[in-house]
């Protein structure tokens, strides 16, 4: 270990010491070597599940504490211990925690919610499922969503030959682009919320973008599970393993629990007591405390309400959750430095980048905030996409959300919408895809279902760049 640390402080002796106050590292004076940890983490969490997926599972909280430690303890020295904590603190306060938080209680509550039954999966049946998905995201979070949604669909189509675009567009719809509308849709804007972005701009912002995305995606489905069900009549019928039964609902308190995580956060916005909590300089207000705390209420009442065969039945263990807190962590501390350079702007060390989403005159290139955030959110995780593109268009909630709306517009789009271009680009992805395969559906390796995002979503995205984003 000391080693391993020797090596960090080499590697950052490069860079020029200051004194700094509580919280400042001096964004300016860093070379790009600082982002290192940060790229380093997110690659890791790209690659790992892919090349190494057994050793990845048993150890990704160490891959993230190795990566944290990397940018603490440089920090630490050539910062100063304070502007380090501060620095922290600040990301773990203001960030972190309550991004954990919401999605905790998201995650649980979600978690609670049974669906049972089954319909035969025609294609109206099936375009009907995927729409009440892709609506539900933007209210429990894509993940809570895909939880709910995911086995009755599968049930709906286990009798048929050709199920594995139903999947496909699932994730399209329910898992990524049906979250955009509210902060509880998709991590990456709960951040934007936590930014100062306020909770229903991007209902207003972003709903022509995704009902046009929704309206093509539907439309699409229906015409291709049409054709897929008219081939199957060349076919004998196969067994139905869960023949037709009545639709139910269990742990409908969720439902109400869920209506609390939204006033909540409402309560958040609108409610300004005007206390403020300092530590260590950094400013927590009472009515940010009081939000986290109803939250973790919240989801104590799930999981007393809720009978526990009902989260049986939706196989709910803590693992994912578990894996998204240890990871999200890494990430923040590796983001700590990044956002300091960013917010050096063109006297940083990230100016070409900077550069590369401004126009000639200086303004922002709205096309290539979109596609940026958008490319690395189809590989890398979308919320800490976001925060470097939200921070590189100037990272000012107010200015962005009014003379810089289109410019907030495309990078909340970018990260939310193209997050569906790989199984890694969300979380819910990947659970889909695991929960579906073990379903005994043919879905297509990491390289084959970017066979179908790249022929469907990418001539989608070029389409909405031309009608909303030039």
């Amino acid at each position: 270990m000391l080693t391993k640390l020797a090596g960090a402080a080499l590697l950052f002796a490069l860079f020029p010491e200051a004194a700094f106050a509580a919280g400042d590292i001096g964004g300016a004076t860093m070379g790009a070597a600082w982002a290192l940890p940060f790229a380093g983490m997110l690659l890791s969490i790209a690659l790992g599940p892919i090349l190494f997926p057994h050793f990845w599972e048993l150890n990704y909280g160490k891959f993230a504490a190795f990566w944290a430690v990397l940018v603490m303890v440089p920090l630490v020295l050539f910062r100063g211990f304070d502007p380090a904590l501060g620095a922290l603190l600040h990301t773990a306060l203001l960030e972190y925690i309550p991004f954990i938080i919401l999605l905790f209680a998201l995650f649980t509550i979600a978690g609670g919610i049974l669906i049972t039954g089954n319909l035969h999966g025609t294609p109206a049946t099936n375009t009907v499922l995927l729409a009440i998905g892709t609506l539900m995201a933007s209210f429990v979070g894509t993940t809570g969503a895909s939880i709910i949604m995911i086995r009755p669909v599968l049930r709906a189509n286990d009798d048929r030959r050709f199920n594995v675009h139903v999947v496909v567009f699932f994730i399209f719809l329910v898992s990524n682009i049906g979250g955009s509308l509210t902060p509880l849709g998709d991590p990456p804007l709960f951040l934007g919320f936590l930014r100062g972005v306020s909770f229903f701009w991007t209902t207003t912002h972003l709903l022509p973008e995704t009902l046009f995305a929704v309206a093509v995606l539907l439309a699409l489905f229906y015409a291709l599970d049409s054709y897929f069900f008219r081939k199957e009549e060349n076919y004998p019928p196969l067994r139905d393993p869960t023949p037709d039964r009545a639709i139910k609902l269990f742990g409908k308190v969720n439902i109400l629990l869920l209506g609390g995580v939204i006033l909540a956060i409402l309560m958040s916005a609108n409610w300004k007591p005007g206390v403020v909590f300092d530590i260590h300089g950094v400013h927590v207000e009472l009515q940010n405390v009081v939000r986290d705390l109803v939250l973790l209420g919240l989801a104590g009442l799930s999981l007393m309400l809720t009978p526990k065969p009902v989260r049986a039945g939706n196989e709910f263990n803590w693992g994912p959750i578990k894996e998204v807190a240890k990871l999200f962590a890494g990430i923040f501390a590796c983001i700590i430095p990044v956002l300091a350079m960013l917010q050096a702007g063109r006297n940083g060390a990230l100016a070409p980048l900077v550069a590369l989403v401004s126009n000639s005159d200086g303004s922002n290139n709205n096309v290539a905030y979109f596609w940026l955030t958008g490319g690395l959110s189809s590989f890398l995780d979308n919320a800490p996409t976001y925060l470097v593109f939200f921070e590189l268009a100037g990272g000012n909630a107010q200015a962005l959300m009014t003379t810089g709306a289109l410019t907030l517009t495309a990078i909340s789009a970018g990260a939310v919408f193209m997050g569906a271009n790989s199984y890694i680009g969300n979380a819910p992805n990947f659970m889909v895809y695991a929960i579906a395969k073990d379903r005994k559906v043919a879905m297509p390796s990491f390289f084959g279902y970017m066979l179908w995002s790249g022929a469907i979503l990418i001539p989608l995205f070029l389409l909405q760049t031309l009608i909303f984003f030039r």
